[in-house]
């Protein structure tokens, strides 16, 4: 244990170096100035200091303040040895930060204790701050692990989904990081952007619900089935609904509302501008665009410069305006994730 002691009397900084040199485990540093020994602590770890009061410069009520004002020793025990039988100065001593005092002239019979107590305190709380270390490590892994394993179950449910739908895996990679982009672009935290990033997939997961012969069907719907291919945003919903996971939760929402239209237009609940939850107006418009771009049983891909027109023509009537500035002022960014994920 590293002990500092701050006294300019050599007599007394010589007999508590040899006092706490007897102790177990104990390495005391001395300092006569106290301006020298202010500067040691800024730059080296220590257990416990003790300081004299009456000291030329720097006092040590002073000496303690500006000791307690460093960050790494807020936690370190200080022990005053003074002579000043003044409460005014043990009150201003303990306002400063001081954890006990001990008389002058030292006795031996009454310092070693001392010191030996506040150096097992000490012990004790550097093994409390181990073992809150090592169980927030421990938290850390087992949270990472929650993580996995949760994301592994969103990729899973997204799967599900693909096998019923003649959309491609790549579709679900670049609408999702598209998601993430329109995400990040309007200043979302980033935690937020990560759970979008994962959430997303799954916006339409409720397609296991919807029948083969419409799911499936390469021309166009007739009303009666579209009404039947409108239900798969509920489906979704209550497929994820009152999950614990913030991820799944968000998904939910992704599932139920990413058909809505900023004019109140769409479906299922016909909902419009801020009453559209935000990650739903986000999906919208990276599944929008990237349903476009890409060739379905039933469709062409549409040209980049086409498809950037329907999102233009779509501001503030099928798309958040601010969800379309975001996607399009990212446009590198887009083009960007539509290379890296264009396989299917």
């Amino acid at each position: 244990m590293k002990v500092v002691i701050v006294d300019d009397t050599p007599l007394n900084l010589a007999l508590m170096q040899t006092l706490i040199s007897k102790l177990a485990d104990c390495d005391p540093v001395t300092f006569s100035d106290p301006a020298e020994a202010l500067i040691w602590c800024e730059r080296n770890p220590l257990d416990l200091l003790i300081v004299d009061y009456m000291m030329p410069g720097i006092d040590g009520i002073e000496f303690i303040q500006r000791f307690r004002a460093l960050a790494v020793h807020e936690d370190v025990p200080i022990l005053m040895v003074t002579a000043d039988h003044e409460k005014q100065t043990r009150y201003d001593a303990l306002q400063g930060g001081a954890t006990d005092f001990l008389n002058k002239p030292i006795d031996r019979h009454e310092f070693q204790p001392r010191v030996h107590n506040m150096l097992a305190l000490r012990k004790a709380h550097l093994a409390t701050r181990e073992r809150a270390r090592l169980l927030a490590d421990e938290v850390a892994l087992a949270t990472r692990e929650i993580h996995a394993r949760e994301s592994e179950m969103v990729t899973r449910l997204a799967r599900a989904a693909e096998f019923r739908d003649p959309e491609t895996g790549a579709h679900i990679q670049r609408m999702a990081h598209y998601s993430e982009l329109i995400a990040c672009r309007l200043g979302l935290p980033r935690e937020l952007q990560e759970q979008v990033l994962q959430a997303s997939p799954m916006h339409d997961v409720g397609k296991l619900g919807i029948p083969d012969s419409i799911l499936l069907k390469p021309g166009r719907l007739t009303p009666e089935e579209f009404e039947t291919m409108k239900a798969h945003p509920r489906h979704g919903y209550d497929i994820l609904k009152e999950s614990s996971s913030p991820v799944i939760q968000l998904a939910a929402s992704i599932a139920l509302n990413h058909h809505e239209r900023f004019d109140g237009q769409g479906y299922p609940s016909g909902l419009a501008g801020d009453a559209i939850p935000l990650e739903g107006r986000i999906v919208a418009v990276a599944d929008v665009f990237d349903a476009l771009t890409s060739t379905r049983p039933y469709k062409r891909a549409w040209s980049l410069d086409e498809a950037r027109e329907h999102l233009i023509q779509g501001r503030a009537a099928h798309f958040d305006p601010r969800c379309i500035d975001a996607f399009l002022g990212a446009w590198d960014a887009v083009l960007s994730i539509r290379e890296r994920f264009g396989s299917d």
